[in-house]
């Protein structure tokens, strides 16, 4: 099944609704700041679940105390689509106190 991209209102429309999300470049992002290195560990195992649960998967990177994502659909070109929309409002919901740095 082929996944359209967004257009420019629909993305727009879609971050209004995630504080903390943006646009960079063609790729959804979000940087979160945790209290340990421990915290921002345990976040990016919970974030991989959720990847493997939805089929879709970003790019994770782990810092001391922060995890940083970077996302977008290789099957509709590298465009920003309802999936990567789906894995940021189920980070969303998993991230704690929804913290951004």
């Amino acid at each position: 099944m082929a996944v359209e991209p967004l257009s420019q209102k629909e993305v727009e429309d879609r971050l209004a609704e995630l504080p903390g999300w943006s646009v960079d470049g063609d790729r959804l992002t979000r940087s979160y700041r945790l209290p340990s290195h421990f915290s921002a560990t345990a976040m990016v195992v919970h974030i991989a679940q959720v990847q493997e649960e939805l089929n879709h998967h970003s790019d994770l990177t782990l810092g001391y105390n922060t995890v940083a994502l970077s996302v977008h659909t290789h099957s509709a070109g590298g465009a920003v689509t309802e999936k990567d929309f789906e894995l940021a409002r189920r980070v969303q919901d998993l991230a704690p106190g929804h913290g951004a740095s």
